[in-house]
């Protein structure tokens, strides 16, 4: 999933299409953000079914399928239109992650158990360890026991780190994303020019990095015109924590990475430096800068291409085409929605075989007819130029035209390739939604001089421990 806007989901029953709404535009390609806000979700799940046509002998195999919201349920319109000998329905439930009511509603029904369980449910970047690794990994088919194996993965040119959050402690492979998320560095080729020298990205790659150093020397480069870096702090938070050499819990306890520290001092740094424009992530400021209408012009922001796509897509306003892409300063990724199967499918070789068909053409078809080509090329919709996105596969990218009107006819591809690549996920926990904003109030709070750098950290230790019991080392 594109971790994005949240959905409102309306109650429905079956055979009743979903009105459940994903913020995105172009094809059906659509998106979801644990961060921003968005309307009110009913407690009620929305259900819908899509049927093939029944063609052979045999029952037709339903296939229960939940999500977050209705990027993943609208796939299954295309999987249909380009496999017509599949004897399948899909029944589709849809919970927006407002308010937390996801979860507990996915938890309850795999618990269940029975016809109606999940077979296939989706997970985000925010919670997807829980369901992968954590409390509720258990529930979670191995895709190799769905005959998707190694090879398979090896041949897509799956992301690694992809790979290692959909797996297992035991390095069982539980989980694929459809699209990548490998942040790059987007920036004003305007700006870039008039400070720089150049809008090349292999240059500008070498003015913000590798390395904070780099990037606050560029910073003061920048400042020198009138121009800050990034918006606000949380534009280097996702760089900084998906880089991190370790996550938040350390054999049991809070564990704070040297690095995740040093964000107070990199935050504070922006802040008393006038390198940025101080704003926080998803408001009206943020979006503001954007568009070059913020209190400073802004030179870029930290994302991947669903940042470019699905946010600064509806806000660049007049700074469309002015942009750019390169390399970013340390390697990160940030969101992605995880696809899971049930591992009780694997009872019943029928509905094995269909939950596998579709898991394998969303993950890893890598062919012109499977769901990471149309994604990547915008094609979802039959003579509709969609959006264009970076997907779970290198190979399908490798052959695929990235090229963006808002990147200056760029082909993304090129940058978010070894974006990718050099993404990291081994430091993540099933905790990180929680204790990421619980670290990202108490550095504003240090930044802002409300309190000093140890008293900000011992309230954070202490609001971890009063709301998820777990002590620091």
């Amino acid at each position: 999933m594109k971790s994005m806007k949240r959905t409102m989901v309306g109650i429905s029953t079956a055979l009743v299409l979903t009105t459940a709404l994903a913020a995105c535009g172009g094809n059906s390609n659509s998106n979801s953000n644990s961060n921003a806000s968005g309307g009110n979700a009913s407690q009620a799940p929305a259900a819908n079914a899509s049927e093939a046509p029944a063609k052979g002998s045999g029952e037709k195999v339903t296939i229960n399928l939940w999500s977050f919201t209705d990027e993943i349920p609208n796939m299954t319109k295309k999987y249909l239109e380009t496999h017509p000998d599949a004897n399948v329905e899909f029944k589709t439930t849809v919970i927006a992650t407002t308010d937390g009511a996801y979860q507990p509603a996915l938890d309850q029904a795999l618990a269940a158990g029975g016809k109606d369980a999940p077979d296939v449910y989706a997970a985000e970047a925010a919670f997807v360890l829980k369901y992968t690794q954590g409390d509720a990994s258990s529930y979670a088919a191995n895709y190799a026991d769905l005959g998707l194996d190694d090879q398979l993965v090896k041949d897509a040119g799956i992301a690694q780190y992809s790979v290692d959050i959909g797996s297992s402690t035991d390095g069982q492979l539980k989980g694929l994303g459809y699209q990548a998320t490998g942040g790059a560095f987007i920036y004003r080729r305007s700006i870039a020019k008039e400070v720089f020298g150049t809008d090349d990205p292999a240059a500008i790659k070498a003015e913000v990095g590798p390395g904070w150093d780099k990037f606050f020397s560029a910073a003061e480069k920048l400042k020198a015109k009138g121009y800050g870096i990034v918006s606000g702090d949380g534009d280097i938070w996702h760089a900084i924590e998906n880089s991190s050499d370790t996550g938040w819990i350390v054999d049991g306890k809070l564990h704070i990475d040297p690095k995740r520290e040093e964000f107070l001092d990199l935050s504070k740094k922006l802040k008393d430096n006038g390198y940025h424009n101080d704003t926080t992530d998803w408001t009206e400021a943020w979006y503001a800068d954007m568009s070059g209408t913020g209190a400073q012009p802004i030179f870029g922001f930290f994302g991947p291409a669903w940042l470019i796509n699905y946010t600064m897509n509806g806000q660049v306003k007049d700074t469309n085409g002015d942009w750019a892409v390169t390399e970013p300063t340390t390697g990160f990724f940030w969101g992605g929605t995880w696809l899971l199967a049930n591992k009780d499918v694997t009872k019943d070789d029928a509905k094995k075989q269909a939950v596998a068909d579709f898991v394998k053409w969303v993950t890893l078809d890598t062919s012109e007819t499977g769901l990471q080509y149309y994604w990547a090329n915008g094609t979802m919709k039959e003579g509709e130029q969609g959006t264009k996105d970076s997907v779970a596969s290198a190979t399908v990218m490798a052959k695929s035209n990235g090229e963006v009107p808002l990147l200056g006819g760029q082909n993304m591809f090129d940058v978010f390739v070894p974006a990718n690549a050099n993404a990291s996920g081994k430091n993540l926990t099933q905790y990180d939604e929680t204790i990421n904003k619980l670290w990202r109030d108490q550095v504003r709070e240090y930044t802002a001089g409300n309190k000093d750098r140890d008293n900000a950290i011992k309230t954070f230790k202490q609001q971890v421990k009063d709301q998820l019991g777990i002590d620091s080392e």
